[in-house]
């Protein structure tokens, strides 16, 4: 026996379409739009109440993409759950920790059977150093990502300024999370960030050169070429042996805006779009190597990817390719979530035994 995926959906946003044939599920997660978000929320925790549930606006998908409607990943059959918020993330986020701790003691569980999945609407990488040193004492992952328009909810309340978190303890086998990069180092450049506003996410300077100057130096591009070609070629920050995507989010007169925090005297180097095919096709049989019986999958994929994929029509491939391993869904993020570490461009997932 395993954990129980649902999936549902509804292109025009009926969320009694989306929910349709779920039976006595343990825990939810709506992926909603914009216009109809609240109106979900309220919905979903009439039709099932004191369900634990976190939810967000983004886009969803399984073996198709839901764009604009409302989509449900829903697990029954062997997990329990505890969901919650921790509030006034832009300033202050440790100061409702408390509740996560709760919620360890409440769900138990440890790194093997257990993990931590969040919706976030902003100041990330703060709130996953908070999170993560709460988490770190039992071992647990996180995978998550960023919501749109700055809203999330948990338990049938939506929220501004909040991550919204839910434990999940896999009660039949193991819990494993995995972040994908389908990038690689191009050349040998390397640079000193300087000239940065944290807030703002801006990039001024690379050793010591306007930061535009020098993207579009390396790489024979006009301004208008920058915001494209940050799918082929980001930058990296180096962060031991692991290195973490930047992508870039608009031209800032001679800087470069950015969609994660860069710091001045941050290590950065320029990094190129890998045969991301083969990159994929090695993540699917890895899991299938370490999880021969699997019974769900949750993943969360970069805005960006999407984008990349269906530029290039591979994303109906890689949807195909990904449910080839059972029961997966997941959501388009603008920002993902492993662990400590607040990455773009990436995939992570976490996969249920």
């Amino acid at each position: 026996m395993g954990v129980k995926q649902f999936f549902g959906m509804s292109q025009r946003g009926n969320l009694g379409e989306a929910v349709q044939g779920l039976q006595r599920p343990q825990f939810i997660m709506l992926l909603s739009n914009n216009s109809q978000f609240e109106e979900h929320v309220r919905e979903l925790e009439k039709q099932f109440p004191g369900v634990p549930s976190i939810g967000c606006i983004g886009m969803s998908y399984q073996i198709g993409i839901v764009e604009n409607g409302v989509g449900v990943i829903a697990f029954s059959d062997g997990v329990t759950a505890a969901s919650n918020v921790l509030e006034e993330v832009s300033s202050m986020p440790v100061k409702y920790i408390r509740r996560l701790e709760q919620d360890m003691r409440t769900v138990g569980g440890a790194s093997r059977d257990t993990v931590c999945i969040d919706f976030c609407t902003g100041n990330d990488a703060c709130v996953l150093t908070t999170m993560n040193n709460a988490l770190r004492q039992r071992g647990i992952s996180l995978v998550g990502g960023t919501g749109g328009e700055g809203r999330v909810s948990a338990n049938g309340r939506v929220y501004q300024d909040a991550v919204a978190y839910a434990l999940v303890r896999n009660l039949n086998g193991r819990v494993k999370t995995y972040k994908e990069n389908i990038y690689h180092q191009l050349g040998n450049y390397s640079f000193i960030a300087s000239d940065t506003d944290r807030a703002n996410y801006i990039l001024g300077s690379l050793n010591g050169k306007p930061a535009k100057q020098v993207y579009k130096g390396i790489l024979h591009v006009t301004d208008e070429e920058i915001l494209t070609r940050t799918f082929q070629n980001p930058f990296g920050k180096v962060n031991g042996d692991d290195t973490c995507i930047i992508s870039i989010k608009e031209v800032h007169g001679n800087a470069l805006a950015c969609f994660r925090q860069v710091n001045d005297s941050d290590v950065l180097i320029l990094l190129e779009l890998g045969d991301y095919q083969a990159i994929t096709r090695n993540t699917i049989a890895q899991i299938c190597q370490e999880f021969p019986r699997r019974s769900a999958i949750f993943s969360v994929n970069c805005l960006f990817r999407y984008k990349l994929f269906s530029e290039h029509n591979y994303m109906q491939t890689y949807l195909r390719e990904m449910a080839a391993l059972g029961c997966h869904a997941g959501f388009v993020g603008y920002g993902e979530h492993y662990n400590n570490r607040f990455v773009n461009q990436s995939m992570t997932c976490v996969v249920f035994e």
